[in-house]
């Protein structure tokens, strides 16, 4: 079976002995077994902490949320995955939907980056989705499609099983709007469609597919019943310890 991770997005929350105190929590309970992860995506200042208090527990890991695509040099605020690897960080989030609206990251930015993480031994949380106005026109298969094809497929096989994928249905977020499981497997399914077309069948069915769009302890089980969801990348949520728990033990 294709691993099934539990993605924790801390986002731009949580003071040092917040974030201390969480972990200590969610970490006081048994460690995930067999195909099973749980990957805390924390920010910059506590991965050294995080890092140091996952390092002896078996399938659990850190992930930045972001990363540059140049490899060193005169980029002020800027973390390289060449830092990440030092502190042995073993993912990162790349194209949050945050990331892309407010930062304008473009499709090949994170081809870029998704070439310097793989370089540098760091798994890609890869983040692809439409936002309202693409759903609304019915086209949100062509818009994930073209973010696929120009930030992924330059890829080789071997590289991409290296990468999981998060589908976030940016339309769903924030909005009053609800995506179905039913719709996410339905988005999920065409993603893992097309890496098939591109890459084989035994490659597609190696990848993980996240779901992105508010999981919650009350729709985890729903979800990731669905047969092409492995799993989520989780934010609000998250920042909750029953929660997230919750979510971990919602995985298949």
């Amino acid at each position: 079976m294709r691993k099934q991770i539990a993605a924790a997005n801390w986002k731009m929350n949580l003071t040092l002995p917040q974030a201390e105190q969480l972990l200590d929590t969610l970490l006081a309970e048994a460690a995930p077994s067999g195909n099973r992860q749980v990957v805390f995506a924390v920010p910059f200042p506590y991965l050294s902490m995080a890092q140091q208090k996952v390092q002896n527990r078996s399938n659990t890991f850190i992930a930045a949320q972001n990363c540059s695509n140049r490899k060193n040099g005169a980029y002020t605020g800027e973390v390289s995955a060449e830092m990440l690897q030092s502190l042995d960080i073993q993912y990162a989030v790349l194209g949050h939907s945050e990331r892309r609206e407010y930062f304008q990251e473009s499709n090949q930015l994170l081809a870029e980056k998704l070439n310097i993480s793989l370089e540098y031994g760091i798994h890609p949380i890869f983040c692809c989705g439409e936002p309202l106005q693409v759903r609304e026109q019915g086209t949100q298969n062509e818009y994930v499609a073209t973010q696929l094809r120009e930030s992924l497929f330059h890829l080789s096989s071997l590289q991409l099983l290296q990468v999981v994928i998060a589908y976030e249905p940016i339309w769903a977020i924030g909005t009053g709007k609800t995506a179905s499981s039913a719709q996410a497997q339905e988005m999920h399914a065409f993603i893992r469609q097309q890496l098939t077309e591109k890459y084989g069948e035994q490659v597609s069915s190696a990848v993980p597919i996240l779901y992105g769009g508010s999981v919650k302890a009350s729709n985890a089980a729903e979800l990731f019943n669905q047969p092409d969801v492995d799993g989520g990348l989780v934010g609000g949520a998250s920042l909750i310890a029953d929660e997230f728990k919750a979510i971990i033990a919602a995985l298949k």
